[in-house]
């Protein structure tokens, strides 16, 4: 009976005391993704494509850093079979595009921040196009596994395209949403408008979505969907360029 009454008492002292302070958890390092598509095709007509992007995002307590950067290559080739080897190549990709942007939360929704794009596409006849926007951003959501935030502000336009070289100051307008399903499973969309100030006939559209899902804690498959469009595009061009691009990641 007394050993029962010791038992007793001791379990009613652990249930009373207060339960262990839990670790603050600590801040998360860099968060990384690099993604390639490829395919190629061999026969009536020879194709080959290839698409390479990295991705990488850091936050502390009142800053956040975004970089990212990408490249594709992509031809196309009608086979003669009366001489299989003397077919005509059409290029059909060729682009290199990087962007960085850095973030100042002034509150826990509000902040502000500084983004440059640099792009260069042959096949739309870009030669070189950067873009300079200081930034006025509000976190709309911002939750765990959401978040959707809007921005605002001018932008600076330098480009050579068609052989001419022109730049511009512009208003940008574009929002960012990515929701997490999972830790293995995310969506997210961004869309971008840029008019020019004094001239709202030439403008610029980037919209993109995503969705990808890991197989391994490393490895995973993407589908990204991205449309650009250009109002006043580089002569005998057309205004919209659509990439639909379906591949692997392997995030770090």
């Amino acid at each position: 009976m007394a050993a029962g009454a010791l038992w007793l008492g001791a379990q009613m002292a652990m249930a009373q005391a207060p339960a262990a302070a839990k670790e603050p958890e600590k801040p998360k390092g860099w968060e990384s993704a690099a993604a390639a598509g490829f395919s190629m095709t061999k026969g009536n007509s020879d194709n080959f494509l290839a698409t390479l992007t990295i991705n990488t995002s850091r936050k502390w307590e009142r800053d956040e850093v975004l970089l990212g950067a990408g490249a594709g290559y992509g031809e196309n080739k009608i086979v003669k079979h009366k001489d299989p080897s003397d077919g005509e190549k059409t290029k059909t990709q060729d682009y290199l595009m990087g962007f960085g942007q850095w973030n100042h939360l002034f509150t826990e929704r509000l902040y502000g921040g500084l983004r440059l794009d640099a792009l260069h596409d042959s096949v739309a006849g870009i030669e070189y196009r950067f873009t300079l926007s200081p930034i006025l951003g509000y976190y709309f959501v911002k939750a765990p596994r959401t978040t959707l935030a809007g921005e605002v502000g001018p932008s600076f336009l330098y480009e050579k395209r068609g052989g001419d070289s022109k730049g511009y100051m512009g208003l940008r307008f574009a929002e960012r949403f990515e929701h997490k399903f999972s830790d293995r499973a995310r969506l997210w969309q961004t869309l971008e408008y840029i008019p020019q100030v004094d001239d709202f006939d030439n403008y610029l559209v980037n919209f993109e979505l995503g969705a990808s899902t890991k197989i391994t804690e490393s490895i995973g498959l993407r589908v990204v969907f991205q449309d650009n469009y250009v109002s006043q595009p580089a002569p005998h061009r057309k205004c919209n360029d659509i990439k639909l691009v379906a591949g692997m990641d392997y995030t770090f």
